[in-house]
């Protein structure tokens, strides 16, 4: 295996997170390289590679992790195969950077973090808003005393469905849309705050739009209440028409602050025979829209895997780790059973048997 030079990286998943993971690697070329993607579904691995100018390609990431000059995989393929891939990886000596939510119950999340710490290996959790210009300058405020202190932080995303199919299937994705953007807000609230313990969890969700699409909810609602008295608000939608929002807000005892991700870098545009690409989940471009320029570093997600292949060399400590997935699955699990039964559950979370999130808000526990 590489010891210096370039971290070599293979991808494992073809769809849009995998495509996010080979344009910021571009973008911030110097630390790493993407060498191999992985994917059974016919033709995807092959398109990406030719975009990305990726030169092997398999149908099967078992066999990409025998491929001995690769020494990082990110996992970017349905929730249920997280914890599988990061196992079967981990036995190959790979690091790994899993995608969120990190898996599906508290079981695997556990049999991932040992797997990855007895081989040696490391377990990096892929949290963008760790990362992101504009959240990163808030905490840093913050952390030098700029708002007095802080008592509640919101963080809120919203947009009109997910881009995988796969993610309308509760058995493939273990929620809805609290499993695919709760999980943000969770890890955000919990980090921004310096990871204070979280004492207990209220959620209310339910499926306002799409219940001809999924079983899963499609809003949602929760309250996180931390020790020391700090609340966290985490709201996400998949009805919201029009486009991405992605904000934050801070409040302080001196101060406040906020940010929308979207706006404040968005050239407002009119066109009445549109054009190509605005911006994630924008239903169109002719009249009015709101193109983002350097959409990718806007959310974070260059200097994300740049910080992760920095970390394969040693040269930082990873800012977003298994064990913080871990913490956002605890959270998962609690809220659907809150949305369940209409109460707060205290944390630490105590899984009756082996239990996925949606199981517990549709009642359905094993």
């Amino acid at each position: 295996m590489a010891v210096g030079g370039k971290v070599k990286v293979g991808i494992i998943g073809s769809g849009f997170e995998a495509d996010i993971h080979a344009a910021s690697f571009r973008i911030m070329p110097d630390e790493a390289e993407v060498v191999a993607v992985a994917s059974p579904t016919p033709g995807n691995a092959e398109a990406l590679a030719r975009r990305y100018e990726i030169p092997r390609v398999f149908l099967d990431y078992r066999a990409m992790l025998a491929e001995p000059d690769i020494e990082m995989v990110t996992i970017t393929a349905p929730n249920a195969l997280h914890a599988r891939m990061t196992i079967d990886a981990a036995a190959a000596g790979k690091h790994v950077l899993c995608e969120k939510p990190l898996c599906m119950t508290l079981e695997e999340a556990d049999e991932m973090i040992d797997a990855c710490r007895r081989r040696g290996v490391l377990l990096m959790y892929a949290e963008e808003l760790f990362f992101t210009p504009k959240y990163v300058q808030a905490k840093r405020m913050a952390d030098e005393g700029a708002f007095g202190r802080v008592h509640l932080v919101k963080q809120s995303e919203k947009h009109s469905g997910p881009h995988g199919e796969w993610f309308w299937d509760v058995s493939k994705s273990g929620g809805g849309v609290f499993m695919d953007m709760g999980c943000h807000g969770i890890a955000f609230c919990y980090w921004f705050l310096g990871r204070p313990a979280i004492k207990d969890v209220y959620c209310q969700m339910n499926t306002q739009v799409h219940a001809d699409r999924t079983r899963g909810e499609d809003e949602c609602l929760c309250i996180l209440n931390f020790e020391g008295g700090a609340v966290g608000l985490v709201e996400n939608s998949w009805t919201r028409l029009g486009g991405m929002d992605d904000r934050v807000e801070v409040y302080g005892s001196s101060g406040l602050t906020m940010a929308n991700l979207h706006m404040g870098n968005a050239l407002p545009t009119y066109s009445e025979p549109g054009y190509g690409y605005a911006v994630e989940k924008a239903p169109g471009t002719k009249g009015w829209s709101y193109p983002v320029f350097e959409e990718l570093w806007n959310y974070g997600f260059p200097q994300e895997m740049h910080h992760f292949a920095r970390c394969v060399r040693g040269k930082e400590t990873p800012i977003a780790t298994g064990e913080d997935g871990r913490v956002v699955q605890e959270v998962l699990l609690a809220g659907y059973r809150s949305a369940r039964t209409g109460a707060k559950v205290e944390l630490p979370y105590r899984p009756s048997g082996i239990e996925r999130p949606i199981d517990l808000w549709l009642g359905k526990m094993d």
